[in-house]
């Protein structure tokens, strides 16, 4: 954290002494770099308090909630970018290649080492991912900033500078709006992705015992926990052994879906529900008079 804010005031003090716009705005991502690397720390050690009264689910959605910050400030930094490029394309300005090229190396250098630090926990966490991927971003920007000083040094080609940073601001758009359907499904309670919805009710109807199955809930209390609820109508005369087939249905659900919070609520065959919806639950109504 600290030094990609280090890194944020060496590159905005060499954009303004060079006039690079690509190398303001990979200043500007290197901030947000910092401030995505600070808000996945805290939303971590947040998400890792227990569950207690007021948040009896725990704690494990601060990280999808800043992972969804951290995507929409990408979204936003990257309109930004456009919008300075495009006015920039049409008023170039004197640029300073050796300046610019000097102080990309030094944010490259430093850019990978980030990238390197947080990339193994990327892969569990879509909150380090976002993170993450935010140090990937500007890697390449310090990449393409170093080929926009060496095109000026070389053939004094000052709208490499504005086109670079449009390229740069494509692949943030591009990163953001990729990634950022992931946590928006998980806080909007969506169903697993890898999972399908219409296999399980089938694997869960071919239980023994079991009539059917209604009002299922299928979401993700956390990044890497599914859950389920439902409700299971058990067969005429096999209300005795009701246990034995939530027992079995359970089995099914955690080794073929891999599902481990599961709640399950058995209706006997003559009090089942009436006009059940098969997936959700619909909202009862008053009528008052």
């Amino acid at each position: 954290m600290a030094i990609n804010i280090l890194l944020t005031v060496v590159q905005i003090i060499g954009g303004i002494l060079s006039g690079s716009l690509a190398l303001i705005a990979d200043a500007i991502h290197n901030l947000s770099d910092a401030l995505s690397l600070v808000l996945a720390f805290l939303a971590r050690k947040i998400a890792r308090r227990p569950a207690d009264d007021t948040m009896t689910f725990g704690y494990g959605r601060a990280e999808i909630v800043a992972a969804l910050i951290n995507y929409t400030t990408l979204i936003l930094l990257g309109l930004y970018l456009t919008y300075e490029a495009v006015m920039r394309l049409f008023d170039p300005t004197d640029i300073d290649g050796w300046f610019v090229v000097f102080i990309a190396v030094f944010a490259l250098t430093v850019d990978a080492v980030t990238a390197l630090l947080t990339y193994a926990l990327s892969k569990e966490s879509m909150n380090i991912r976002a993170a993450f991927l935010h140090n990937v971003a500007d890697a390449l920007g310090s990449i393409a900033v170093i080929v926009a000083g060496t095109v000026i040094i070389l053939y004094d080609w000052r709208l490499i500078d504005p086109l670079i940073t449009l390229l740069i601001a494509g692949y943030i758009l591009w990163q953001a709006v990729t990634e950022i359907g992931g946590s928006i499904r998980i806080l909007m309670l969506g169903s697993p992705p890898d999972l399908d919805t219409q296999t399980i009710l089938e694997a869960m109807r071919a239980v023994v015992g079991v009539e059917s199955v209604h009002h299922l809930h299928l979401w993700q209390m956390q990044e890497h926990e599914p859950a389920l609820d439902a409700h299971v109508v058990i067969k005429d005369g096999v209300w005795s052994e009701a246990d034995q087939v939530k027992s079995a249905m359970k089995t099914v659900l955690r080794d073929q879906f891999g599902l481990t919070h599961i709640t399950l609520e058995l209706e006997c065959h003559a009090h089942a529900c009436k006009d059940p919806q098969q997936v959700g639950h619909a909202a009862e109504t008053t009528d008052l008079h």
